[in-house]
């Protein structure tokens, strides 16, 4: 039996969307457990790692923080290449943010080089209800439609954040080819990384489109 602390394998994270969605905030809150009201866009790529345990298994995740702005994003087909999860934000009180995905969604499509890369819509800022410009059913409605996972988080009282990027793992190490950690002997298997009912994982938050 591997043992509890071995690590895995690495999986490679991309986060996408608009400017000012507050994607780096999300991975700050998720990585470092901070939240900066006036932290500055992201000039290029940022980029953590941290490894997190999913079913008593280690992974490290790369986590690669893309800018919003398009005269910052000069290498765009090198941030989704490899990648096996991506996180696509959008904030829940900026219709305009909101209307912009399906562009990112064909930035994905044209960039990935893994067809079965395992996406997640984050609502961002849910902090800002009374200044609500997208309805939660909206957010469903279009994850359900792109075949992704859906949540609304916000960064700044950390509801959700944990669940994101913890449900987005879950998924990637369930799909059958889309990661693989090799050793001395080959390929690395995930022990109960197959079992059903990995939506309860959270309590609920996420939703499996």
């Amino acid at each position: 039996m591997m043992e509890e602390d071995a690590l895995l394998t690495t999986l490679k994270i991309l986060i996408i969307g608009e400017s000012s969605v507050g994607k780096s905030s999300l991975l700050l809150r998720f990585t470092d457990e901070t939240f900066d009201p006036d932290l500055q866009p992201t000039i290029g790529v940022d980029f953590k790692v941290k490894t997190i345990t999913i079913d008593n298994n280690r992974c490290k995740l790369a986590i690669w923080d893309t800018a919003g702005f398009e005269r910052f994003r000069t290498l765009t087909p090198s941030y989704y290449r490899g990648a096996q999860g991506v996180i696509l934000v959008y904030d829940i009180s900026s219709r305009q943010s909101f209307e912009r995905l399906g562009t990112w969604l064909a930035e994905l499509d044209m960039f990935s080089s893994r067809a079965n890369v395992v996406k997640m819509l984050v609502g961002n800022k849910n902090d800002r209800e009374r200044e609500r410009e997208v309805e939660r059913a909206a957010g469903v409605a279009f994850a359900r439609k792109h075949s992704m996972l859906f949540i609304e988080a916000s960064a700044k009282t950390r509801d959700g954040v944990q669940c994101a990027f913890e449900e987005l793992v879950e998924k990637i190490v369930q799909t059958p080819g889309l990661w693989e950690a090799t050793g001395e002997r080959g390929v690395v298997v995930l022990g109960g990384a197959t079992e059903p009912g990995w939506i309860q994982y959270c309590g609920g938050y996420c939703e499996l489109i």
